[in-house]
């Protein structure tokens, strides 16, 4: 039986002491909410679903994203951490003073459709509803915050916009290729052309190590992925010449990195950086609307293109299923249209269906029989 007392303010404190629970206790302004309380909270706890909900009232939207800030985000790739504090700066002005326990799918929802009237990207919305889904789970899993639920999950994110930006033509490949090979440093080239042969993301490919390329088994082992999955990557005969070349060309002494940037302030040379450098060559090359990573779809396309079964292209992608897969692999129509009139008169295709003619008429009338049921024996 919880026990309730009056405080000298005039308040009523409500406490429950029972085996097997944490003592809890609450304040309450008169002594029927105190007691309300105490019966709730009790025949909650007989029945087993008792949840500690103080920490998640006072716990506010600000104070949890400064926690989430400092020990979730340093844990994630440096790509993901910024977007984490971009984020963050969004949700802030419109959900900081909320405390979690307060905030409910309605709230959340409106908040995206808000974002969305702003005129910010669907992508841009869905991460931040991301970030927010996130929150909840790990203040429920690992800051033990009592929390019936996660109320984002139950909120329609915003579709994401699908790229399938390629190379145009191979007008466009050759002023790319052309434009990165005449930079002062050859490793933009040789990025360049690896993520087109490979399909590799431009982390995958910046943080390779000696100890990852096998030009003997023309294999290499990407090990600093986007899932954090190790997977070995075939080498086609390109790929096998621009490793062969980088490795030979930079000293490996101060650094075990294969495409290694200028050394720092420390003196440690660390992944080459080229954002700004690709964008510079893009517009010399006079290419709008390329990205780096759009490099992997002309590549994992060009891959099924070349009649590589799904299982065999996801094993060099890293995709984890073929909806994944389908995302990136953009066959260009005309290809297809080529692909069609190749086929024509190849015994698989199905022959034309021809009828067969009526029988001429002879002239004469066909003989009527008529039915005659057969006695039984």
């Amino acid at each position: 039986m919880a026990t309730i007392v009056k405080n000298p303010s005039g308040t009523w404190k409500a406490v429950i002491r029972k085996q097997g629970w944490p003592t809890t206790a609450k304040i309450f302004r008169t002594r029927r909410d105190a007691e309300d309380w105490a019966r709730q909270s009790e025949d909650e706890m007989v029945r087993g679903v008792y949840i500690r909900r103080s920490t998640s009232q006072k716990l506010t939207v600000d104070i949890a994203l400064d926690r989430y800030l400092r020990e979730i985000t340093p844990t994630k790739k440096a790509s993901s951490q910024k977007r984490d504090h971009t984020s963050a700066k969004a949700v802030r002005p419109h959900l900081g003073p909320y405390a979690l326990v307060a905030l409910s799918p309605e709230i959340i929802g409106q908040y995206r459709d808000e974002r969305l009237a702003e005129g910010r990207a669907n992508d841009t919305v869905r991460l931040e509803l991301s970030l927010i889904s996130h929150l909840f789970t790990v203040a429920i899993r690992e800051w033990g915050v009592g929390l019936p639920g996660n109320p984002a999950l139950a909120v329609r994110k915003p579709k994401g916009r699908t790229r399938d930006r390629r190379l145009h033509g191979d007008d466009e490949a050759a002023r790319l290729l052309q434009t990165v090979r005449a930079h002062s440093n050859p490793i933009l080239a040789w990025a360049t052309e690896l993520a087109i042969e490979t399909a590799a993301r431009v982390e995958e490919i910046l943080t390779l190590e000696l100890r990852d390329v096998h030009l003997d088994r023309r294999i290499m082992v990407l090990r600093d992925t986007k899932n954090k999955d190790t997977r070995g990557v075939p080498l086609t005969a390109r790929a096998t010449e621009i490793l062969q070349e980088a490795i030979a060309t930079y000293p490996r002494q101060d650094s075990p990195l294969i495409f290694p940037g200028n050394p720092g302030r420390d003196g440690v040379r660390r992944p080459y950086r080229m954002g700004k450098v690709w964008r510079n060559a893009l517009q010399r090359a006079n290419i709008q609307g390329l990205r780096f990573h759009d490099l992997r779809h002309e590549a994992t396309s060009r891959f099924v293109e070349k009649g590589l079964s799904d299982t065999k292209v996801r094993t060099i992608t890293g995709h984890k299923s073929p909806q994944m897969l389908a995302r990136y692999a953009h066959l260009r129509a005309e290809d297809l249209v080529a692909e069609l009139d190749d086929r024509q008169g190849h015994p698989t295709m199905s022959p034309p269906i021809r009828h067969k003619a009526p029988p001429e008429k002879t002239g004469q009338s066909a003989k009527i029989v008529p039915f005659r049921p057969q006695r039984a024996k």
